[in-house]
């Protein structure tokens, strides 16, 4: 159901890369909900997925961009204003990458030149976006700009491995960005923390089927899935939450807050 939310708003969506994506849910839904938008991801990344079906369904443009590096986003916020026709309403950092992962490299045995490149990908990156922006002053009054994480910013999850620090760092250069963008700019900036989904990327992490069972026995709503977090998504880049800022916000079924389930309990009695 569309709502005309987001109906004469622009703006921009990082990484989108097949329909899996929760950057691809986004952009459907913002679509639905009446806003226009430019597509970005990394060149690689683009050859890897399915973007261009995307920009045709939701009659976008695309422009690549590698997030790590200034002169591409400065490109793209100049493109983006042209394309779109003036200041930017909304902006949704959906990436993040580990070398470690990706190569099987224990928490314990990093290789330090991967890790440094998985944080400037995950985490740098959405500094590097802001201070394009901020620079730039391309954003409307009372735009936001939403990036994603995960609960293990917070908590131990083993197989997470470094990825666990960069979403930490994402969500300390949230607020701490936030807070100058929502002084000088009046510009929202938040954090949303979803459930384990299975995206391309996130099925890449060891033990991912693992996650996703036990938050979903855990979550006394289940899992949030990447359509749940879309409709999130689109309130928070909506008139609806002009003064919600600086915050993670939870979006996983109530996981966050539990500490013991009676479907945990029972897996653990039954082995017994």
């Amino acid at each position: 159901m569309s709502y005309n939310l987001l109906k004469g708003k622009r703006g921009i969506i990082f990484g989108a890369l097949d329909a899996n994506s929760i950057a691809w849910k986004t952009a459907e839904r913002v679509h639905e909900e009446g806003g226009t938008f430019v597509l970005t991801n990394a060149p690689i990344a683009m050859r890897m997925g399915q973007i261009n079906e995307l920009a045709e369904k939701t009659g976008s443009q695309i422009i690549p961009a590698d997030a790590t590096s200034e002169e591409d986003l400065q490109n793209l916020v100049e493109q983006s204003m042209e394309i779109l026709g003036g200041k930017i309403d909304f902006v949704l950092h959906s990436i993040g990458m580990s070398v470690n992962v990706r190569k099987g490299r224990a928490y314990t045995d990093q290789k330090y030149d991967w890790t440094q490149k998985g944080t400037d990908v995950s985490a740098m990156s959405f500094h590097k976006v802001m201070q394009t922006l901020y620079k730039a002053d391309a954003m409307s009054e009372w735009g936001s700009i939403v990036a994603l994480t995960y609960m293990a910013a917070q908590r131990v999850f083993p197989d997470y491995n470094d990825m666990a620090d960069n979403k930490a760092y994402l969500e300390s250069v949230a607020r701490s960005f936030g807070y100058f963008f929502g002084r000088d700019k009046k510009v929202r900036v938040n954090t949303i923390s979803q459930s384990p989904t299975p995206t391309t990327a996130g099925q890449g992490v060891k033990g991912f089927d693992g996650f996703i069972a036990y938050a979903d026995k855990m979550s006394p709503l289940g899992n949030a899935t990447a359509l749940d977090c879309a409709n999130y998504t689109v309130t928070l880049f909506s008139d609806l939450t002009k003064r919600v800022t600086l915050q993670n916000l939870y979006n996983d079924g109530g996981f966050s807050n539990m500490g013991v389930s009676d479907a945990v309990m029972e897996a653990f009695v039954d082995k017994q």
